[in-house]
C-alpha cells in the first residue's frame, strides 16, 4: 500500500514527475471531507495559476499550482477510477486544454463537479459549457464578463 501511495499523484504529487514540489495541502479536511481518499466526503481541489493557489489552500482545497497536463489527466483519471466525489476548480487555460481525464469528467457529470476560473493577469474568457451555449445563442463574447 505504501508503494502505491508513493506513485499516486493525487496522494503524493511531489513524487510525480511534472508535479510542483511545493504543493501544500489545505489545513485539513473541511466539512465536505477535504483531502485524501475519503469516499464518504467530497474532495475539494484547485488546479491552476499559482497566484490563486494560496487562497484556495487557505480555505481547505488541495492545491496543484501550475500543473502539467499529464498531472491533471492523472488526477482526474484517478478520481474516476476510485469513484471519489470531488469539487474541482480549474483555471481556464487548463479547461481549454485537451486533457482526456478532465474532458471525460466534464462529459460524465455526476460525482465530480468542475468549475473554471480566469487567471488573474489575463482577460477572462471562461471555457465552460454554459459560456459556449451563450456564445452560440448571442454571439462570441456573450459568455465573458
Amino acid at each position: 500500500m505504501a508503494s502505491e501511495t508513493a506513485q499516486d499523484p493525487v496522494a503524493n504529487p511531489e513524487r510525480n514527475a511534472g508535479a510542483v514540489p511545493r504543493r501544500v495541502p489545505g489545513p485539513g479536511p473541511g466539512p465536505g471531507g477535504g483531502q485524501g481518499n475519503n469516499h464518504q466526503g467530497t474532495r475539494m481541489l484547485f488546479l491552476g495559476d499559482e497566484s490563486l493557489a494560496d487562497g484556495f489552500r487557505l480555505i481547505g482545497f488541495e492545491t496543484y499550482p501550475d500543473p502539467e497536463p499529464a498531472v491533471v489527466d492523472q488526477i482526474f483519471t484517478d478520481l474516476i477510477r476510485r469513484g471519489d466525489k470531488a469539487f474541482a476548480i480549474v483555471d481556464e487555460a487548463l479547461m481549454r486544454a485537451k486533457i482526456p481525464g478532465l474532458e471525460r469528467v466534464r462529459a460524465e457529470g455526476g460525482r465530480v463537479v468542475v468549475a473554471a476560473v480566469p487567471r488573474l493577469r489575463e482577460k477572462p474568457r471562461l471555457a465552460s459549457d454554459v459560456a459556449d451555449r451563450l456564445d452560440a445563442m448571442f454571439g462570441k463574447g456573450a459568455g465573458a464578463p
